[in-house]
């Protein structure tokens, strides 16, 4: 934003050159035409002092980023544009006259002619200085707003990545507490229980370490992480679930959102085994349909039990999710009834492949 628009390409300076090119073309032929002072006078003329006040409008690039419309009051800006275009003029017809009588030697009727149309020239530098700075200001703007844009953009993805990062980190603290008070249990009355336990704990936990900074894992990997907390909830509960996988081929190497399955056994586990004292079957199907890689799990529960009360925050964790990565709020369908509770997320293959 600090560099010349006009000289910051070729291209640029290219058409710059070329306006002012034509300009100098139409002000020869009006000179000639309309003022008889002879083709050489005319040429000679349109030339110096169209191309003299192109040079001198490169240069109102840094009095017009200088004097800048956000930090300064109408007033100042109007009496400052008004001086620098009293003092653009001044120098333009003072090297005008210059190069046209001292260095070209157009000294015989020509000094008369410019003097007769010196008012019309003043009205033209001051003209051309204001077309000059509105232009720059438009392009201060446009580069501005365009700055604000990607700011603002790159403020959003900071937002949504730190969002995303508090939902990832919501894993429910409540099974960390609850396995090692089991483990302490355990230590007492199943030492091998205990110390199997222990292992499993500290496998789940290695993962989620590894995978902390990971926005997306494969499907693959992320059931290992899922067998790894049933083992540590089978220890705990013993037979009280069964958990059973269907997963077609080619589904496993499918990149999801990290940690995006932990909620959905969790709050399987909270509201299904807690509530429950019959087997429970936990049904993992992941398939893919139409344009997603449709995951779906699928618990039966105890109709009669009293529900477990809590902050409901894992199925929602999953929603904000996945609104958060895909841009989209029917990503996850529950369903609930006959005694059977049913969760489906829906991931975008045309996301997975990007």
């Amino acid at each position: 934003m600090y560099t010349n628009p006009i000289l910051k390409s070729l291209k640029n300076f290219n058409y710059y050159l070329l306006f002012w090119g034509v300009l100098s073309f139409v002000f020869i032929l009006l000179l000639y035409f309309g003022a008889n002072i002879g083709m050489s006078a005319s040429i000679a003329d349109g030339l110096v002092f169209t191309f003299l006040l192109s040079g001198l409008g490169l240069t109102l690039w840094y009095p017009t980023r200088y004097i800048s419309i956000e930090s300064n009051k109408p007033a100042k800006l109007i009496v400052s544009h008004l001086v620098g275009a009293i003092v653009t003029t001044i120098i333009w017809l003072s090297l005008g006259y210059f190069i046209m009588v001292g260095m070209l030697g157009f000294d015989d009727k020509y000094p008369a002619f410019l003097l007769g149309t010196l008012i019309w020239r003043v009205l033209i530098g001051i003209l051309f200085y204001s077309l000059i700075t509105s232009f720059y200001y438009m392009i201060i703007y446009y580069t501005g707003f365009q700055e604000r844009i990607i700011k603002e953009a790159d403020l959003k993805n900071l937002v949504t990545e730190a969002e995303l990062k508090s939902l990832k980190f919501q894993i429910n603290p409540h099974f960390i507490f609850n396995s090692l008070n089991s483990m302490s249990a355990l230590t007492e009355i199943d030492p091998p229980r205990a110390k199997q336990m222990i292992i499993k704990l500290a496998e789940f936990l290695r993962f989620i370490l590894k995978t902390n900074e990971l926005d997306k894992n494969s499907l693959h990997e992320e059931l290992k992480n899922i067998r790894l907390y049933l083992d540590i909830e089978r220890i705990r509960f013993e037979d009280k679930f069964e958990y059973e996988e269907k997963i077609n081929e080619g589904c496993g190497h499918f990149e999801i959102p990290s940690m995006i399955l932990q909620p959905l056994f969790e709050n399987a586990i909270k509201h299904a085994v807690y509530e429950t004292l019959d087997r429970v079957t936990l049904k993992l199907k992941c398939c893919l349909q139409d344009e997603f890689l449709k995951i779906e799990l699928e618990n039966n529960y105890d109709e009669s039990a009293v529900p477990k009360r809590g902050a409901g925050v894992g199925l929602k964790n999953i929603h904000d999710r996945l609104k958060l990565i895909y841009h989209r709020d029917d990503l996850m369908k529950i369903s609930n009834g006959n005694g059977i509770f049913n969760v489906t997320l829906y991931i975008p293959l045309a996301e997975i492949e990007q």
